[in-house]
């Protein structure tokens, strides 16, 4: 008797997720899904669209449609939201150039949204964001990890985590105003650690406000600390900034918006395949794309796995971020 092939499983019948956070913006990510599922179906998007329900079920969802062979995932919420997801679908198996199997999107409802100055889809009503996902481009960017953890943007030691620390904690206000308060109030109590810094392209030590490893140009909704940046150059670009003083570290914060800082005496910029950072005190704060982390140690070493993340880039038409 003849014997038949084990049938193949049936191809997903819907190749987008998306991946919505009702909580992020405020509560915007709620407010405004059924605009942004109109959006998305005025764009020709078939999809099907799932709500997040508590930190770390991103990251779940993310991992299931890697798995289910996914083409493309669109996470609506900020860069904790796309951290999220990101690191979901880099803990799925890959495809067979090493990336991600489905391409992450995004439409933009948070408060810094630097992912989405990568992708050209920042600072856009629902409605575009979705158009420029439909004629997305495919493409594949750089990802960091430390500690088992991947960034899409941006990891900061010192003086931006905290600044991170009191933006997430801000109820009151949005966009770039939250973390320029939180700038000026993390001031007051921040304490410049001395921090241990090794890599191929440069190595020291000494009281540092801050160290931030980039994939993107801008960080904290508006930072352009690492202002030319390359997400798909296979290196981290290193923004360090030695200890300064309350008066001139006010007259640095318009340059370092501008992109403009990277002459000043005090700041060391370079680029690195990995490094090491290590505190000579009390243990690391860090953020991971604006999600703090305290890992109570005083030693990380930070790597970059080229081309991982498979992602949507946003077509013409898109406006310099």
């Amino acid at each position: 008797m003849a014997t038949s092939e084990p049938a193949e499983p049936p191809a997903l019948a819907v190749k987008t997720l998306v991946i919505l956070n009702p909580a992020s913006g405020h509560g915007q990510g709620r407010k405004l899904r059924p605009r942004i599922e109109r959006a998305l179906g005025g764009a020709g998007i078939a999809f099907d669209l799932v709500e997040t329900r508590a930190p770390g079920h991103a990251i779940v969802l993310g991992r299931e449609a890697g798995a289910a062979g996914r083409e493309r995932v669109v996470a609506v919420g900020g860069d904790g939201t796309v951290h999220e997801v990101a690191n979901g679908l880099l803990q799925a198996p890959a495809a067979a150039d090493g990336a991600t199997v489905p391409a992450l999107g995004a439409i933009p409802v948070g408060t810094g949204n630097d992912f989405a100055k990568l992708i050209h889809v920042f600072r856009v009503p629902p409605e575009e964001a979705a158009r420029r996902m439909a004629a997305a481009r495919t493409e594949r960017f750089d990802v960091g990890c430390v500690n088992g953890e991947y960034f899409d943007n941006s990891l900061g030691v010192g003086f931006d985590a905290e600044v991170a620390r009191q933006a997430n904690a801000a109820t009151r206000l949005s966009g770039l105003a939250v973390y320029v308060v939180a700038v000026y109030k993390s001031f007051v109590s921040f304490r410049a650690p001395t921090l241990e810094v090794r890599s191929a392209a440069h190595q020291e030590t000494g009281p540092m406000m801050m160290l931030e490893c980039s994939i993107g140009r801008s960080a904290g909704g508006g930072f352009y600390l690492t202002p030319d940046a390359d997400p798909a150059d296979g290196l981290l670009d290193v923004c360090l900034i030695r200890k300064v003083g309350l008066v001139k570290f006010l007259r640095y914060v318009p340059r370092v918006l501008k992109g403009t800082h990277g002459s000043l005496p005090v700041v060391a910029m370079f680029r690195t395949a990995s490094l090491t950072i290590r505190s000579e005190g009390r243990p690391l704060l860090l953020h991971l794309d604006g999600e703090v982390r305290a890992p109570d140690t005083r030693e990380i070493e930070v790597t970059l796995e080229p081309k991982r993340l498979r992602v949507l880039v946003g077509q013409a038409g898109a406006p310099a971020a």
